[in-house]
């Protein structure tokens, strides 16, 4: 299998899990979980999965110091930024901000730093997407005031994720090895401090719950999605990959409807099939002149 399948199919992989990522955090939002309760989930459960996988594979191999940058930006930044916005803004909203504006930073982060220019296909591709995520949001972000300042901590978290891969592509820094370090390093410096000083409300959570979140964000938006995104970015490079994950938001927002209840009109349709277009033309291979 090519190395475009490979990263192909692992964008696609993250796209699923993301999309549960932005539902279940909301909904954890509407039971009884602080966000620094759904943190230690995140955390607690990623660096439980992932001491059988270093028994294995051993030690991941990176510099203290670059695997701290890698703690701070995707393993901090980007979920406790999500976890605070989800309780104050919908699921739409972060459909819209985390993975919707990411393709935009990511590509100009790729240009300034890495001085890779944006070709025909890909401006017009961001452009179809932007079009498409303004539709989205002209649908949703009016009906929840208030909400700005979850949007702000979206698009901060956001920002954090851009950052994580422009430091995985500086550093040439294989999928496997980033991912067990940011479940092994976060765990160890995040629960004392949510265990001491956080506001916790997990006693009155039931324990099924707190099984699932467990499971989910710990082992999949964690372990699994972590993989997945970086060896598609190692594969595809971080612009391509994230114009993939663009179309979550359209997912994320259509399964909001029946699941939490969060409706969507006909703009916010509209909005849908662009960003699908967008994020389709971004991904077809070019074809060159025989």
């Amino acid at each position: 299998m090519t190395e475009r399948r490979i990263g192909l199919l692992c964008a696609v992989g993250v796209v699923f899990v993301w999309t549960g990522f932005l539902l279940f955090s909301r909904l954890g939002a509407r039971q009884a979980f602080t966000p620094w309760d759904m943190a230690a989930m995140r955390f607690g459960g990623s660096f439980l999965a992932a001491l059988p996988l270093v028994a294995v594979v051993g030690w991941p191999r990176i510099r203290l110091g670059r695997a701290m940058a890698l703690v701070a930006t995707a393993a901090f930044g980007f979920p406790l930024c999500a976890y605070v916005a989800f309780g104050l803004a919908p699921a739409s909203h972060g459909a819209v901000l985390l993975p919707g504006t990411l393709p935009f930073l990511t590509a100009g982060l790729w240009w300034l730093v890495l001085g890779e220019a944006w070709t025909a296909r890909r401006a017009l591709s961001l452009g179809v997407v932007a079009v498409g995520i303004g539709l989205l949001a002209a649908d949703t972000f009016g009906d929840y005031p208030g909400a700005w300042r979850g949007d702000i901590l979206f698009f901060v978290g956001s920002a954090s994720w851009a950052v994580y891969v422009l430091l995985v592509r500086l550093w040439g820094t294989q999928a496997l090895a980033a991912t067990l370090a940011i479940a092994l390093l976060a765990g160890p410096i995040y629960l004392p401090v949510w265990w001491l000083f956080l506001p916790s409300n997990l006693g009155a959570v039931p324990l099924g719950a707190v099984l699932f979140q467990l499971t989910y964000q710990g082992v999949f938006a964690v372990l699994v999605a972590g993989f997945l995104f970086t060896r598609a970015s190692n594969a595809l490079g971080g612009p391509l990959t994230s114009t993939i994950t663009a179309i979550v938001p359209a997912i994320a927002s259509l399964a909001a409807w029946p699941l939490l209840g969060e409706t969507l009109g006909g703009v916010g349709f509209a909005g849908i099939f662009l960003v699908t277009a967008g994020m389709i033309l971004g991904v077809m291979p070019v074809r060159r002149p025989e």
